[in-house]
Order: C-alpha cells, then structure tokens, then sequence
C-alpha cells in the first residue's frame, strides 16, 4: 500500500516552544584530510541494533547519519488531495471538519479544530502532526514513550495482556497494547479513542472503533522505522497507511528534549488577534 502523508507544513501557533532543539552532526573524526561534515558523514557506520530494545531519545531524521546532519523533518503536506477510502459517514465527517492551519485552512472564526482550542492533540495525531522528539523507555511490563510535542505520555503495556472488549471512558491517547514479534519488531494496537480527536492536520476523522496499529522496527543502531495503520470499518472502508518504515533517529542521550505546551491563554489571545485582523 502505497505511503499517505498527512501532517500539515504549519507549525501550531498555539504552541509554546521556548527554543528550536539543537541539532547533533554524525560523529567525526579528525583526519588530516580536510574533508566536509557530509563527506566524513559518509563513512559512519552504525552499530547493530540491540535486540528488543526502543530506548532512547528519538526525533524524525530522514537522512540522519546518511551524509547529512540529522534534518529534524516533522510536518508533512497535509492536503484534501490524498484520497482515502472513506465511508459516506466519514467523508461527511471530514468535509465538517475546518482546520486553523495546513493548506486546508479556513479564517480563524470558521476553524473548528479542537487542538486550536488546546483540547489534547490525541492519537495518532500525536504522531502524524507537529513530532518532534520522543523518548521511548522499557520496563519488563511497558514502554512509556513522553512525547516533546505537548508534553504528554503513552503506556503500552507489554505484560501479556489482552485489549478490554468494551471501552466504558474513552481516551485522548487510547489503551495499548504490544508484543514483540522477532528481536528488532515490536507491535503495538491501541483502541478506545475519544471521538472529539482528528486523525491529523487535515481534519480527517475517527470513530469509536478506531484501531490503531503501530509498527517499530529497529534497523540498527541508529535507525528506528516507525509504520502506522488505521482501521475505523465507520469512517473507511478499507485499512490504509497513514506513516510508512518514516525514519526516526537516535540522538545522545544527553539531548534536552525542550518544552511545546499547547497554552490556551496563548490561543484565546492568537485568536483574538486574528479575528481582529479579518474584521479590519
């Protein structure tokens, strides 16, 4: 199945980021030969990947340590152009769905997205709008994984355990539960998202039987491969890919994950702002 992007190229306004997170050139060594960043950068090779182990502090890096610094690639285009196989509900639902940001973006007294007012971001969008870094950390029962964007966390429980079969309080970032399928695969599926989340920037939707199912695969060292599945039998007709082996890279571990607060009395003035801009 072929990769569907979703995420929008505009940074949330709403955010609060206190500073751009510093980036990590690919380890050099002194040569004598004068060479480049990118060129020495060429030569690195990674160490093998531990085996059943995600931690580490990550960051979206498509290129890291391939000849060029680490690029820090979070937002994606994030369009009405993807055609997705929606179900008359669902392409109802989206079509009422009016985002403040993104190439679909409508003038703020018209934008109904519920992250502008500083609802939580949700899942998936936590991974398909705005990711920065993410530290990953494992106990024998979970891995916990904090989140940059929002400052908020996740727990898979990993302990055996089975998905509940009903879902009586819904949440922001679901229920998950994983397993590892080979030394380097771990797969997780979460269920029991609240409704007033969007899929992504583009405003798509999701109901209450919302499946999600991500795949971390880690390559090398260096390298983890992150696949992401939606299956919603309300809103699609089909399963489809929203993230496709997307690339994340390993930073030191002493990278200062920096603080992005979604602060609604940033927002309540942002649009304050706007609206009096539209009305002049």
């Amino acid at each position: 199945m072929r990769r569907i992007l979703l995420v929008s190229t505009a940074s949330c306004l709403a955010l609060v980021v206190t500073a751009v997170a510093q980036r990590v050139q690919p380890p050099v060594h002194v040569d004598g030969w004068g060479k480049s960043v990118a060129e020495k950068a060429k030569d690195y090779k990674p160490g093998p990947a531990p085996k059943r182990n995600l931690s580490g502090i990550w960051e979206p890096a498509d290129g890291w340590r391939a000849g060029v610094q680490a690029n820090g690639a979070r937002d994606f285009p994030s369009d009405r152009t993807h055609t997705l196989p929606f179900t008359p509900l669902g392409e109802q639902t989206w079509k009422s769905h009016h985002p403040g940001f993104g190439t679909t973006a409508v003038e703020i007294q018209y934008n109904n997205d519920p992250f502008n007012i500083c609802d939580p971001i949700g899942m998936p969008r936590i991974n398909l709008f705005n990711l920065r870094g993410v530290q990953i950390m494992q106990t024998p029962k979970q891995v916990v994984l904090l989140y940059q964007n929002s400052q908020v966390w996740r727990n898979i429980w990993m302990d055996g355990r089975e998905l509940p079969k009903e879902f009586d309080e819904p949440r922001w970032y679901g229920y998950s539960v994983g397993k590892w399928t080979d030394d380097y695969t771990f797969v997780a599926t979460t269920r029991g998202l609240d409704e007033r989340t969007w899929i992504d920037n583009a405003g798509r939707p999701h109901s209450d039987q919302l499946t999600i199912e991500e795949t971390f695969h880690r390559v090398n060292a260096d390298i983890t491969e992150l696949t992401l599945t939606i299956d919603d039998p309300k809103m699609y007709t089909q399963k489809w890919v929203a993230l496709d082996k997307f690339r994340l890279g390993l930073l030191p571990d002493t990278f200062d994950i920096r603080e992005q607060l979604c602060s609604p009395s940033e927002a309540a003035n942002y649009n304050t702002i706007q609206a009096g801009a539209i009305q002049k």
